[in-house]
């Protein structure tokens, strides 16, 4: 009970409004940046880093006898982590101090859930679109992001930001077209970039060539679903938590796609 009381006269408004104001600052500055990291990769690496910091905690006390070890936590490793942080943030803190710099949005989230009409016409628009390049013999590379955020890889390419359309992405992949040779990364109903270079994945079978290799190595590397048309075969593939599913006709990619982005499709009139 005395703990108590110390702790309510302490955060008592009446008497120390400053404690509160301070508790009030800090949560709001942890509840943004989380919000700038949620949804990318930084979850993981935030959460490998705390696992670390734990460990080193529990083992340094409770093994104070070791001094070796203590010492090389103490002067190795924390520091270590201390120079680590920077770099394995580097994507996140950029976009934070980009966010700091549009007022408008200091204090947005980062990242933004897509309703279900805009992803029925994505479905929609992704599946008639690899229906017909693949009638025409021309391979395409479509990401869909999700919960993970695909930002820094649109970065890389062109930066589109337009809303998704068949013929825009006929357009893009045909062939000797300047943004063909690459992905496409699509965000709700909207185009985010072209001509976006992914990571290869080292995993999959020799006969597939660099596209399917991508698409492996992005799902691998986030929750993404990539729509691959192979150039050599005209055949539709997904790709998923590093997962293929091939040989797909418009309506079973019509199929596969809602199910993964867990939308229902309306019915279709014959």
């Amino acid at each position: 009970m005395p703990d108590l009381s110390r702790l309510w006269g302490r955060l008592n408004p009446l008497t120390s409004p400053s404690a509160l104001l301070d508790i009030a600052v800090v949560t709001l500055l942890f509840f943004w940046l989380l919000g700038v990291i949620r949804g990318t990769r930084a979850v993981q690496l935030l959460r490998g880093i705390g696992i670390v910091l734990a460990i080193a905690f529990l083992v340094n006390s409770a093994v104070d006898q070791l001094t070796t070890l203590s010492w090389l936590l103490r002067n190795v490793i924390q520091p270590a982590l201390v120079v680590a942080i920077p770099v394995l943030f580097q994507p996140e803190l950029r976009r934070a101090l980009e966010t700091l710099g549009r007022t408008g949005e200091l204090f947005n989230r980062p990242f933004g859930s897509s309703n279900r009409l805009e992803l029925i016409e994505t479905v929609s628009v992704i599946s008639k679109a690899a229906a017909q390049l693949s009638q025409q013999g021309v391979g395409a590379l479509i990401v869909i992001e999700r919960e993970t955020q695909l930002q820094e890889f649109a970065d890389r390419g062109v930066l589109i930001d337009s809303r998704l359309a068949v013929p825009l992405l006929l357009n893009i992949f045909y062939p000797n077209s300047p943004l063909h040779d690459m992905a496409v990364i699509v965000r709700g109903n909207r185009m985010l970039a072209a001509n976006v270079v992914l990571p290869l994945s080292e995993d999959i079978s020799g006969r597939f060539g660099t596209r399917h290799r991508a698409a492996k190595g992005i799902s691998e590397q986030s929750d993404a679903i990539a729509v691959v048309v192979s150039e050599e075969t005209s055949n539709i593939s997904v790709m998923y938590d590093g997962r293929m599913v091939s040989n797909l006709t418009e309506a079973r990619l019509r199929a596969v796609l809602a199910g993964l982005l867990k939308v229902t499709l309306p019915e279709e009139r014959s």
